[in-house]
């Protein structure tokens, strides 16, 4: 599974926590991020992360490109419902619509962060694969 995270400025924290007590689910995936987070992340944890731009250099728009084309399989975006910037609100908006156009799972907070995670484990969405099942490898 292909697996992006994102996450605001005040839960890049938050996440590193989420990788470092899911490292080794998440070790069995291939794993994107938006630059900063998944500096944080690689530096605490160690995983093998590609790196896309920083959300306002357009890594969101990277990723809601490989969600359009079924290229991600699962998207944490860990929000701050506090934000003031209408800048995070609009990215984090299309990034949830690409999301639901396209039938990737989204999780936007620690909660069901974790329900996505232990359902990625047990293989609950293994049905993903299937969207990759004859498709041609670049």
């Amino acid at each position: 599974m292909n697996i992006a995270f994102l996450a605001h400025d005040k839960k890049k924290e938050l996440m590193v926590q989420f990788c470092t007590a899911y490292k080794s689910v998440l070790s069995k995936h291939t794993l994107y991020a938006t630059a900063t987070t998944g500096r944080l992340i690689i530096e605490s944890t160690g995983l093998p992360i590609t790196l896309l731009l920083n959300h306002k250099q357009g890594g969101h728009q990277q990723i809601n490109a490989r969600i359009a084309y079924n290229e991600i399989d699962l998207v944490l975006l860990f929000t701050d419902p506090n934000t003031t910037d209408p800048w995070d609100d609009a990215q984090m908006i299309e990034t949830i619509r690409a999301c639901d156009k396209n039938n990737v799972p989204i999780a936007t907070n620690l909660a069901s962060a974790e329900m996505l995670i232990m359902g990625l484990q047990r293989g609950d969405l293994d049905w993903r694969e299937m969207l990759h099942a004859g498709k041609p490898k670049y």
